[in-house]
């Protein structure tokens, strides 16, 4: 059967062969054995619903099998034998060619070259699911492949419920992840739940198929690190020979040498997994590996003395590093972690003296033991950090829960008043009150066409608009805008594209909406074709996550999720393709609320009357909410908003005196 057959006939008429499961596959961590023996056998009889009853006795007895090994029930029989990538929006079997664009961002969010763990259906972070199993992959490019404009596809955590009657101004496509009841929010939770074929994490830009590879958090990431050095050199030093010494290459974390690269410092990040580590040096996105810390230290000494700008890969744990740096006087600059420590107990997280295979066998076999070495590992990780800061070192949370996790193994994270962590979130010091207070967030689009050419003609786009914008920009947004400029005309000299014909760049309400409305006339004008807009979710308004995203509200509603639910549904009445709801993200399951979406434009009137509305809203639903938390940079955006929109009015704070509050109780 060709690809078109094959999708347009879901779950197949015969039973497939069986399949071997691929032996040098980036496999996912195996999984908690959790279930009770009645839970087990609901498990099965649920994962049986897709098939013929024909089939259940074969099938029950191979997913039994799967959930004893894995811990899950992937359904690896039913995996397509054709090629998973994002293809030319034309190749795919479609009514609609909405639905068209959110196959192929589906697809990119699989492609091997993109997903951390293709088999499992997971993109990136350990967990970060696109679908539970590879029945609801078939079902859902059958559904999209066959349904009109005037119908949305409703999925619950990867789960096609179905086809429902809507209009062409509707969503084509409503995603859910995690939404469970809040006192049913743990990660043991999550576990069973997902065993069980019922919930799943879908990260952030995972479940919601907008994920374009590690390049959406280079950006973020070089912008994050650019200014982690600018708050701590001098006016006219440079990150020449300085070092960055961090942890994790996974699918976002593997971002971070080429960032460093881009930032001209010295990257040093350690990496467990030896596949991972490969796989990011093969992809170009680290230039040196080394396995062995003596190496290591010799290397990093020659870099420093030579101000070398070079990213390295040090195969082993972070602990190591940062101790020997420690007993050789290595001065590291600035100092993070992106382990994927949302999910500490079942493979984000590697304890110090383990090997990673010893931790594999520990995480299924004694999780109770591994649960101690992982918050061993931790307080030994942080005791060396603070010997570093204590020399000088700017260490910052990167938004991988790194100091939560840390504290609820009783490390030494906490500040004088036992309330607040000892160092910042990169939000509260970075991101927030630089970026996201005015309105500055991780757009992004997508070539439909999987043309090079089509690309580089947005770019060129791009960065003609944000050249205009600047030469009127106040001074507050100078610095944002210079940034995002260099980026976008540095962009494909840094090969940063993996999958989709892809690009991201930080710009405010009225950069996403100049850049979209001169994408949509050059589609008019047959100059490119059609583009995909989307962003990341960790941006101004989608999430709410008071240990990043929202870590700079400081008025008592950063445990609040008005704003990402507020979002979803404003973007979806607003002209979204798509839109998505997530329980997780980042941080972990029940730690944060966030919310993404798609958007295809098309060259007609019609995208442009939905771009300007939609975009407006998706930005400035996030200043009117920080600038209500009594947030300067915010405050200024806003009001700066209503001067050039006047149909725009915004509930403003009144700020009160300090002095007032002092003796009142």
């Amino acid at each position: 059967m060709n690809f078109t057959s094959q999708i347009l006939q879901g779950i197949p008429n015969e039973l497939p062969t069986k399949k071997t499961y691929p032996k040098n596959a980036n496999s996912a961590p195996k999984r908690k054995d959790i279930l009770s023996l009645e839970e087990k056998k609901l498990a099965i009889k649920n994962a049986l619903r897709y098939f013929p009853k024909k089939w259940h006795k074969v099938l029950s007895q191979e997913f039994a099998n799967e959930l004893k090994e894995f811990g899950r029930i992937y359904m690896f029989r039913f995996k397509p034998d054709y090629k998973i990538y994002a293809r030319n929006i034309s190749e795919y079997p479609a009514n609609s060619t909405q639905a068209a664009a959110i196959m192929l961002m589906i697809q990119n969010n699989l492609n091997p070259d993109v997903a951390q763990h293709p088999e499992e259906l997971i993109t990136y972070g350990g967990n970060g699911a696109v679908f539970q199993n590879w029945a609801q992959y078939l079902l859902v490019m059958q559904y999209l492949a066959t349904m009109t404009d005037e119908q949305t596809l409703h999925l619950y955590s990867g789960h096609p419920m179905g086809l429902f009657p809507s209009s062409k101004n509707a969503p084509r496509v409503v995603v859910t992840n995690g939404m469970v009841i809040p006192n049913y929010s743990k990660p043991n939770d999550w576990e069973k739940m997902n065993a069980l074929g019922v919930s799943q994490y879908g990260q952030m830009t995972a479940g919601s198929f907008m994920y374009i590879g590690p390049q959406g958090i280079v950006h973020g990431t070089t912008i994050t690190v650019m200014n982690a050095f600018r708050k701590i050199l001098k006016k006219n030093e440079n990150p020449n020979g300085k070092i960055f010494l961090t942890a994790g290459l996974g699918g976002m974390s593997g971002a971070q040498p080429k960032a460093g690269n881009i930032a001209g410092c010295i990257t040093i990040c350690a990496e467990i997994n030896p596949k991972a580590t490969k796989k990011r040096h093969q992809q170009g996105w680290v230039d040196v590996l080394i396995d062995d810390i003596d190496v290591l230290v010799k290397r990093t000494l020659e870099a420093q003395k030579n101000k070398d700008i070079v990213s390295i890969a040090f195969i082993g744990n972070i602990v190591d590093v940062w101790e020997r740096f420690d007993k050789e006087n290595i001065f590291i600059h600035i100092g993070s972690d992106q382990t994927s420590l949302h999910i500490p107990l079942t493979g984000g997280y590697y304890p110090v003296d383990l090997s990673f295979d010893e931790s594999n066998i520990l995480i299924k076999e004694n999780p109770e033991l591994f649960k101690e070495k992982v918050q061993e590992s931790l307080r030994r990780q942080v005791n060396s950090i603070n010997k570093h800061t204590k020399k000088g070192t700017y260490f910052f949370d990167y938004g991988n829960a790194f100091l939560l996790e840390a504290s609820r193994a009783g490390a030494a994270i906490m500040a004088e008043n036992n309330i607040d962590f000892k160092y910042p979130s990169y939000v509260q010091d970075i991101l927030g009150p630089m970026c996201f207070d005015y309105g500055f967030g991780p757009f992004r689009w997508i070539c439909a066409s999987g043309k090079q050419e089509d690309l580089d003609k947005t770019d060129e786009i791009a960065a003609q608009v944000l050249q205009e914008i600047m030469e009127n920009a106040p001074e507050e947004i100078q610095l944002q805008m210079q940034d995002n400029i260099t980026w976008i005309k540095n962009a494909k000299a840094n090969k940063m594209v993996v999958g989709s014909k892809a690009r991201i760049l930080y710009a405010d309400a009225e950069g996403r909406i100049k850049i979209a409305k001169a994408f949509n006339d050059a589609i008019a004008n047959n100059e490119i074709g059609a583009v995909i807009l989307g962003r990341d979710h960790h941006d101004v308004s989608g999430t709410d996550s008071p240990f990043r995203e929202t870590s700079n509200i400081y008025d008592g509603s950063k445990f609040t999720a008005d704003m990402a639910i507020h979002n979803v549904i404003g973007d979806s009445f607003r002209g979204a393709t798509w839109v998505s709801i997530h329980n997780g993200g980042g941080v972990g399951w029940g730690e944060v609320i966030n919310g993404g979406f798609g958007m295809l434009l098309d060259g007609t009137k019609e995208a442009e009357e939905k771009l300007k509305n939609m975009l407006f809203y998706d930005v400035n639903n996030g200043i009117a909410r920080r600038s209500w938390a009594r947030n300067d940079e915010a405050i200024f955006a806003i009001k700066r908003e209503m001067e050039r929109t006047p149909n725009l009015k915004i509930t403003l704070p009144n700020l009160v005196e300090e002095n007032l509050l002092n003796n009142l109780f």
